[in-house]
């Protein structure tokens, strides 16, 4: 078989679910309801994104700030659509990973496989090293006193030596997952209904200010700032997809991956959109400061209320928020890790399951040591931004996976149907692209040295390993 031929070789789809859920020494557990899959999801996308972004886009957008959200929400719709099809007709771990070798051959599968391993190590780190700050910030406003730069600062900012906190964060979660897939759903569930119930608090609070005359003009910036604004929030709605890496342990993944996909995403933009008219109806427009984001609905809970206990509950949700994204996000990332290993693309030891706990254990400790150095000791900064386009382009191929599945195998059966086919997969695929080509030069720098060393390990190790092609011979 030609090389050309052995790149591009698909797996078929009915051998991928049949492989679903074993692994070496081992396999994982079905515990996972709907109910969990969806809040799994809630709990990956609903993170610092709103706390912190909201500042950022206002001054953009003005009050049509809502609409931006709305704009946005459509954009991930698209997207959230396509996985839904395929989640429910590939319903195992591997996520958009496990889709493109069904649709589009290994080397797309790897290139995919390895934009989660960044979309996936480095955000979760990135937002690991902002829980220091989010913690200070509440024990300032509950106490009065904050914690030490040098252990909530990494090496090379003002008076860092080891980000501490960030670490802990990460071990928090690391013994969360290795509980078992069940315990982790639970402490996740917990986790989301508190950072919901505290947005609704906010909401609650900042419409007891609003003026209808801090929406007026609606969009001073016109049509070019609404747009601005919505590519900015677009990447608060990223993890949506999380539910997706759980197909080998939900009970019923086949009608739930999907409905999972679609109601998380539904809940998150009810909350964002809730919380962008609260937040610019307590307060004018004019003066939303997006260079001093981070503690913004809590300085607009505290104005609505002339006190500062409500600032402090914001706060607290934020801390929260936090931990539920590092919780599903490093969970996310055990679980591709299993599925490429699976496919003899990584090492074996990603795919060893506990026989007693029926989790990855070795693949759990891996990605928390990595991740731990990263967050520890890595001043993050603009790096965490390359992960926005890693996930583009992955949502990317999952629209055009969809598109080549129903032409190749129609004959498949399918639990969810992408509607207004082949519309809405060509939109999905077009909006990733337009939203890609307006990041910055220097992330699209480092996507690419990603992309070089990703196909420089592809080439050395899992060409030479991979599953299918021995087969071949």
């Amino acid at each position: 078989m030609a090389l050309a031929q052995r790149l591009l070789r698909t797996k078929p789809t009915e051998r991928i679910v049949a492989e679903g859920g074993r692994g070496e020494g081992g396999e994982l557990r079905r515990t996972m309801s709907l109910w969990q899959l969806t809040l799994f999801s809630v709990g990956a996308t609903l993170g610092t994104g709103i706390f912190v972004i909201l500042g950022q886009a206002v001054p953009k957008a003005g009050p049509a700030v809502v609409v931006s959200f709305v704009l946005a929400a459509f954009t991930a719709l698209l997207s959230a659509l396509s996985y839904a099809e395929l989640a429910g007709t590939i319903p195992v771990s591997g996520s958009s990973y496990s889709y493109a070798y069904a649709t589009l051959g290994e080397l797309v599968a790897w290139v995919c496989g390895w934009c989660l391993m960044l979309e996936y190590a480095v955000s979760v780190a990135a937002v690991s090293v902002g829980w220091g700050e989010y913690l200070n910030s509440f024990l300032r406003s509950l106490a009065g006193f904050t914690l030490p730069d040098a252990i909530t600062r990494s090496p090379g900012q003002d008076g860092g030596v080891v980000n501490v906190t960030a670490i802990l964060i990460v071990l928090l979660a690391t013994w969360l997952l290795l509980h078992g897939a069940s315990e982790s759903a639970r402490a996740n569930a917990v986790f989301v209904l508190i950072k919901i119930a505290v947005l609704l608090f906010f909401c609650a609070v900042a419409f007891t200010a609003f003026r209808s005359g801090n929406l007026a003009p609606l969009a001073p910036m016109g049509v070019a700032g609404i747009t601005a604004a919505a590519s900015q929030v677009f990447f608060s709605y990223i993890g949506f997809d999380a539910a997706s890496t759980a197909g080998e342990e939900a009970k019923n993944p086949r009608r739930d991956l999907p409905l999972a996909i679609v109601f998380s995403l539904a809940i998150v933009t009810l909350v964002y959109v809730l919380v962008a008219l609260a937040a610019v109806g307590a307060m004018p427009w004019t003066e939303f400061d997006p260079d001093s984001t981070e503690a913004s609905l809590a300085y607009i809970a505290d104005l609505a209320m002339g006190a500062t206990w409500p600032g402090l509950i914001v706060s607290f949700g934020a801390v929260i928020a936090i931990a539920s994204v590092v919780l599903t996000v490093m969970y996310g990332q055990t679980r591709i890790l299993f599925a490429m290993s699976r496919d003899g693309l990584i090492p074996r030891v990603f795919q060893k399951v506990d026989p007693r706990r029926q989790v990855p254990v070795a693949n759990t400790f891996i990605v928390a040591l990595f991740i731990s150095v990263l967050a520890g000791l890595v001043p993050l900064g603009q790096l965490a931004e390359a992960t926005s386009i890693g996930t583009l382009f992955a949502f990317a191929i999952v629209n055009v996976g969809v598109l080549v599945l129903r032409y190749r195998s129609p004959e498949i059966p399918r639990s969810f149907r992408v509607p207004f086919f082949p519309v809405t997969p060509v939109l999905g695929a077009i909006f990733c692209l337009l939203v890609m080509a307006g990041l910055a030069g220097v992330t699209w720098l480092a996507f690419a040295l990603w992309m070089l060393v990703g196909l420089a390990c592809y080439f050395l190790y899992g060409y030479r390993h991979s599953r299918l092609n021995a087969e071949v011979g």
